[in-house]
């Protein structure tokens, strides 16, 4: 049995496609009724870690439970203890809503005499009452979104997957889904577990975050203590000579990084050091283009426990995986 007060614990998870890891031992404890956030580039491996809890994938090492249940020995157990809202459209475009949500119900062996106040349910929740009788290839991708959760809802699942639940949606659309996912976390008490690249996202939504990169969890904690962890003021600045200026060695300056074309340098009391980095860059000849302050940010997480920022992060996921694919493939190789 998964230990007290995780309603979803992981030891040592492993998932290879072939011989590459897509899920590096990863250990987790979920809280029952937290929102918890896997916040990480494309290409990180949290769509696969999802898909081993919701028994889609077989892990090939290591242990989960869900709910109780041990997603390789009970899995017809766990999947009546969760919803899944999939990352790729997977509602009928020929069907209404209507009939999706009737075609679910049916799947789940909802009793028909329950169908009708289930369906009329989960069209209020998600504002498309007026909607109910459009085809989904007439919705717009927010109106789908709304729809493929509270789709997953009708069962009443104790667990709520989200894969990347706001993704391609416009500001807007994305900031009313939130309150969706708000709203369900607080009147019915369910767990939620959610995947995104956002980091805004994460931010707004999650009780506790972690960060994955590589198939590993590199951090993890509630937003203010991964921001606690960086462990000062962050200077962002960009130059005419990166490269020597990150190489002086200031003495209050905890940690350098370069990416992306910047310097970032975390230091405490930031306000009082702008100006040294000033008159050295100025001493040195060394023109600077560019200079913020700020305090830590999920953003500069990231940065620091991984040395990359995520667009960083999906850019070189995005070649390993072209390179993974070209191996595989030997007539490219003549290409």
């Amino acid at each position: 049995m998964a230990s007290k007060n995780c309603i979803i614990e992981t030891k040592g998870l492993v998932k290879k496609f072939d011989n590459f890891e897509a899920v590096k031992d990863v250990s987790l404890c979920i809280n029952e009724g937290e929102i918890f956030g896997l916040l990480g580039p494309n290409g990180a491996g949290k769509t696969t870690f999802l898909s081993v809890l919701a028994t889609t994938l077989q892990a090939n090492g290591g242990s989960a439970m869900v709910n109780g249940f041990d997603v390789s020995k009970s899995p017809d157990g766990v999947r009546k203890s969760i919803g899944m809202s999939f990352q790729d459209n997977s509602l009928d475009i020929d069907l209404t809503a209507k009939e999706n949500l009737w075609f679910h119900c049916r799947m789940y062996h909802i009793p028909e005499n329950q169908i009708n106040e289930k369906i009329s349910q989960a069209l209020k929740l998600a504002d498309l009452e007026q909607f109910a009788d459009r085809e989904i290839k007439k919705y717009s991708g927010g109106m789908k979104r709304r729809l493929e959760i509270v789709r997953a809802l009708m069962h009443e699942p104790k667990i709520l997957f989200l894969d990347e639940p706001t993704l391609g949606l416009d500001p807007q659309t994305r900031r009313a889904l939130w309150e969706k996912i708000k709203q369900l976390n607080q009147e019915k008490g369910m767990t939620i577990i959610l995947t995104t690249h956002y980091m805004e996202e994460a931010n707004e939504l999650c009780d506790r975050i972690a960060i994955i990169d590589k198939g590993r969890i590199v951090a993890l904690g509630t937003s203010q203590e991964l921001k606690k962890s960086v462990k000062g003021d962050v200077i962002t600045l960009e130059t005419r000579n990166n490269q020597a200026f990150a190489g002086k060695k200031f003495k209050f300056v905890k940690n350098t990084k370069l990416h992306n074309g910047e310097i970032s340098l975390t230091v405490d009391s930031a306000e009082k050091r702008i100006t040294e980095i000033v008159l050295f860059a100025k001493k040195s000849k060394i023109q600077i283009d560019n200079i913020n302050l700020k305090k830590p940010s999920l953003e500069d997480v990231f940065l620091h426990f991984t040395g990359k920022t995520i667009r960083e992060a999906e850019l070189s996921a995005e070649g390993q995986f072209a390179e993974r694919f070209k191996a595989s493939k030997p007539e490219l190789r003549a290409r």
